[in-house]
């Protein structure tokens, strides 16, 4: 018998996904470690253009955790349940993480126009250019007007904002891109 919506459970991946993505993963990459190569063949990524291909491999080195240049069953696992069930505050230190491509602590106007770009070139949603966008959230959540975006003015500047929220969801869903994986192949764009 099951019982339904207990507690803290619902928010986790249910055993059957969790499965599902260890055949498909094990399938993948018998040696379960995926390196950039395997990833990129996992999530069915090929001929990409130059923005979209450096915004995957940064998608790759925020889900390899230890920076071993590989990921593992288990980093993959935490990733897209972050993504796809993480808390607000979570996904937004995970997305903060992805576009702060130098890894400065701060976002600059260009990395956020890089990342937009490359996201919008997988998803191809849009209505608006990447650098209305970016210019949007600069004037929105840049407080101190320095053109960078520290995590606490982005996280703040974003949750305070909830047009804002949703777009930055909307269009930075990765759930996108994990739902072709799991119907295993590409949808047409």
């Amino acid at each position: 018998m099951f019982a339904m919506g207990a507690a803290g459970s619902a928010d986790d991946i249910n055993a059957m996904e969790i499965h599902h993505w260890y055949t498909k993963f094990m399938k993948e990459c018998p040696s379960g470690q995926l390196c950039l190569h395997e990833f990129k063949h996992v999530l069915d990524l090929h001929g990409l253009t130059p923005e979209a291909n450096s915004y995957v491999e940064q998608v790759f080195h925020t889900f390899d955790m230890n920076k071993d240049g590989f990921i593992d069953f288990l980093e993959f696992i935490a990733a897209i349940n972050l993504v796809i069930r993480g808390k607000i505050d979570q996904k937004l230190k995970w997305y903060f993480k992805l576009y702060d491509a130098d890894g400065n602590g701060c976002i600059d106007k260009k990395e956020l126009l890089s990342i937009f770009s490359a996201i919008q070139a997988i998803n191809g949603y849009t209505n608006m250019s990447a650098e209305e966008f970016t210019n949007m959230i600069f004037q929105k959540i840049d407080v101190n007007n320095d053109g960078e975006l520290t995590l606490e003015e982005f996280i703040n500047g974003v949750e305070r904002d909830e047009d804002l929220m949703e777009l930055i969801t909307k269009s930075f869903d990765l759930s996108n891109v994990l739902k072709v994986i799991q119907s295993g192949r590409r949808h047409s764009v």
